[in-house]
């Protein structure tokens, strides 16, 4: 969270609204630690990584969900054991 802090001070105090998304469960290996953090807003602005490719836009587009309804989520992003 600290890598964002200064960009998400930065969006709040504009005025923008914005969307937090952690990694608060791991299980096997991941591409970033437990309490890593991505700070979005609408028009593709990021802050900060939650993992790497199509996961890091699924989030993203998740985020921008939770801008629209308002409705904060937990959602499982993972390699199902055929292609493990």
């Amino acid at each position: 969270m600290k890598e964002v802090a200064a960009e998400l001070e930065q969006w709040l105090a504009s005025g923008d609204p914005v969307a937090i998304a952690t990694v608060v469960r791991i299980s096997g290996s991941a591409p970033r630690p437990l309490g890593a953090t991505l700070v979005a807003r609408a028009e593709e602005k990021i802050a900060g990584s939650v993992s790497n490719g199509c996961v890091e836009s699924a989030v993203y587009e998740e985020a921008i969900a939770v801008l629209k309804d308002g409705r904060a989520r937990v959602v499982n992003y993972g390699i199902s054991d055929e292609f493990a």
